[in-house]
């Protein structure tokens, strides 16, 4: 793979000198915006060798380097060893950033241009761009050309794997309804229509959905939304007979894929709103009408689960809760297991549950030193043997097709050292006491993130991932636009949202520890202060007892503990053998 690399970059720099550019950037993006992407649109990972789902490639004539956040230093830095990539720690103090970096490594470069793909930035990550880098000494970029498409030979297509629908019982809202309450937004930012590129934003509009990429019931399109038209942009071998009928009955009109560049051109509306997060830097450019910015009030409907979705999370997360629960037991009574073997047998499980359709993610199974890399996955050359000692750390999830889960346990193996079993349990204080909270509606997700920190904090200790995400409803396990996390997110937390509640500790070359559960937030009374908002826990899993120091849990924090495992027991004992309702009784006991 190294000897691939530097063949990739000399490919790479021949383009640039024949282009007179003397740097490229290469975006963890596709024309939408994506965190994950169709394999056609994984050119950092090809130019770079680094397969995180978070960072930016910069190559010039004579250097390279990667950017990304706490959650890949680890593996990113053992990924790029033997590359000529330097590791760039984001938010981490001497740290440049890439316009500081181009500006010191183009210095003294004749040509004083760095190219990106336009189709794949953002219109606020390009005129962020530009700005910075004309403060570097008067670097201009340049937008227009796509390197990749010379230089990445085999190419992947654009995926053209077929949508299906997704029926009203899961959906619990009709498209029309859907348009109807868009629009409205739209009315209150004065805007005729808006172009929608966001592949999740459109699934949950049109109640449809796909398989073009990993784990997420994406398809690949755009959705033009105007005043009295909407017109969907794919490529139509993707469409059924059926999915055709149901978009003419939606009044959904269908053109292909890459007329989407026509569509903007033509659009007849005196204006259109374009959300310069989501929007790419060239579609931007092919709009001829007034150019209305603002944010797009999708994500935040979609956030909020109707009552459909919400009793659809319940009913997937028994589902998942009982895979779990025959997966541990499992995992208690076998010997001779890898971090790759027991993620096997986890899919395996899950598979044979009604609705379910994919894992929500690839598995997270580390192994002692292994789960103190945040998003590690076991590789055949990593894959390591588990022993009858220390922990396992284990986020997974599944895609339902009435809801989407996201797990993690940290489970002792045998015998653990006094820090494992101090760590284990202050991260499982700060998991408890975010769901111990009352809050105003309208809070933020900053505002409670300390919360889950707190105990950690006390003994000078943090994580650098954030606290919690969305997730949604058959459709990405990431979903915004709330978060909570330490750095500031301005979205309001609103009664039907989900959010996972995630804190961790990652101690390198030791072990890390992280309990997670996905959360509904649910109305929690009104005072003279206002109404109050709180968690319902939606995920049924136990919590491994077995780790935990007694001694450091609250009153409050065993009755959460207790309550929460007498709920498990309850929800999942009917689906379960008495072999399995034994050992699930012995792990949900009382402390």
């Amino acid at each position: 793979m190294k000897s691939q690399i530097k063949d990739r970059l000399a490919l790479l720099r021949e383009e640039l000198r024949r282009e007179h550019l003397s740097a490229y950037i290469f975006l963890t993006s596709d024309p939408h915006q994506s965190e994950y992407v169709a394999n056609r649109w994984k050119g950092r990972e090809w130019i770079s060798g680094f397969d995180g789902s978070a960072g930016t490639a910069v190559v010039t004539l004579k250097s390279a380097a990667l950017w990304t956040d706490s959650r890949y230093f680890i593996a990113a830095s053992e990924q790029l060893e033997g590359t000529e990539y330097q590791l760039m720690r984001l938010k981490m103090e001497g740290t440049p950033t890439i316009a500081e970096w181009l500006g010191k490594e183009l210095s003294d470069a004749d040509d004083k241009t760095v190219g990106i793909d336009g189709m794949i930035a953002s219109v606020s990550q390009v005129e962020t761009l530009i700005d910075e880098l004309r403060g570097q000494g008067g670097i201009v970029l340049q937008t227009n050309f796509d390197v990749l498409e010379r230089i990445w030979h085999g190419r992947p297509s654009v995926p053209v794997n077929k949508v299906e629908l997704q029926p009203l019982q899961y959906a619990g809202e009709e498209c029309s309804s859907k348009l109807q309450r868009i629009r409205k937004a739209l009315r209150e930012q004065h805007a005729d229509g808006m172009l929608v590129s966001s592949l999740d934003d459109i699934a949950w509009i049109l109640n449809m959905r796909g398989s073009d990429v990993h784990c997420n019931p994406v398809f690949v399109s755009y959705l033009l939304i105007s005043s009295h038209r909407v017109t969907l942009y794919i490529n139509k071998e993707k469409l059924t007979n059926e999915a055709v009928r149901y978009l003419a009955e939606s009044h959904v009109d269908v053109a292909p894929y890459n007329d989407v560049v026509k569509g903007l051109r033509d659009y007849f509306e005196y204006n259109i709103l374009l959300d310069p997060d989501e929007v790419n830097y060239t579609l931007y450019k092919c709009v001829k009408r007034e150019v209305v910015w603002g944010t797009s009030p999708v994500p935040t409907m979609k956030a909020i689960k109707n009552q459909v979705e919400q009793e659809g999370f319940r009913r997937a997360m028994v589902r998942d809760g009982v895979a779990m629960v025959k997966f541990l037991k499992w995992l208690e009574e076998s010997t001779g297991q890898t971090e790759m073997s027991i993620a096997d047998k986890l899919e395996s499980l899950r598979a044979e549950q009604p609705l379910y359709r994919s894992l929500s993610f690839d598995t997270i199974a580390g192994y002692e030193e292994h789960g103190a890399i945040v998003h590690y996955e076991a590789t055949k050359e990593t894959d390591k043997p588990l022993e009858k000692k220390g922990l396992l750390l284990l986020d997974s999830g599944a895609q339902y097709q009435d809801g989407t889960t996201d797990i993690t346990r940290t489970i002792a193996l045998g015998p653990l050292t006094a820090e494992q079993r101090k760590m284990y349990t202050l991260v499982l204080k700060g998991h408890i006491d975010l769901q111990l909270l009352r809050f105003p509606d309208g809070a933020t997700g900053t505002q409670i993130d300390a919360i889950a920190r707190r105990p950690l904090w006390q003994h000078g200790l943090n994580f650098l991932h954030g606290t919690g995400h969305g997730v949604g409803s058959f459709l990405n396990v990431h979903e915004g636009p709330h978060q909570i996390r330490m750095e500031w997110r301005a979205a309001n937390l609103r009664a039907g949202m989900t959010v996972t509640d995630e804190p961790g500790i990652y101690l390198k070359d030791r072990f890390g520890v992280r309990i997670e559960n996905t959360l509904l937030i649910v109305p929690a009374g009104e005072t003279e202060f206002g109404r109050f908002l709180g968690f319902e826990t939606l995920t049924l899993c136990p919590i491994d007892l077995r780790p935990i120091d007694k001694e450091l849990l609250t009153p409050d924090e065993r009755q959460w503990l207790n309550n929460y495992h007498e709920k498990v027991y309850e929800q999942l004992k009917d689906y379960l053998s008495s072999d399995e309702l034994s050992w699930l009784a012995a792990a949900t006991a009382p402390i």
